[in-house]
């Protein structure tokens, strides 16, 4: 295994050296700085409250577990 520091933008990868293969590599690309979603839709920590959950099950006549796996199933197979 072999490391190499670039940089990314946009989609590529530039390495601040040069490496070079006649054959194709897998590579593995971690991003060491912290950066904005991309998306406006992700979760954060304040989507996530105790209390609103117990009222939302509050109804609920089977464990919340079986809700869940009930509610996969039917999005499942309208994904399908």
């Amino acid at each position: 295994m072999v490391a190499v520091v670039g940089t990314y933008l946009n989609g590529f990868v530039k390495l601040d050296k040069e490496f070079s293969s006649n054959n194709p590599i897998k590579v593995i690309v971690t991003f060491l700085e912290e950066f904005p979603s991309l998306s406006d839709e992700g979760l954060s920590l304040s989507d996530f409250s105790f209390l609103e959950s117990q009222k939302n099950l509050e109804n609920c006549k089977d464990s919340f577990s079986n809700t869940v796996i009930e509610e996969r199933r039917i999005s499942r197979r309208t994904l399908f």
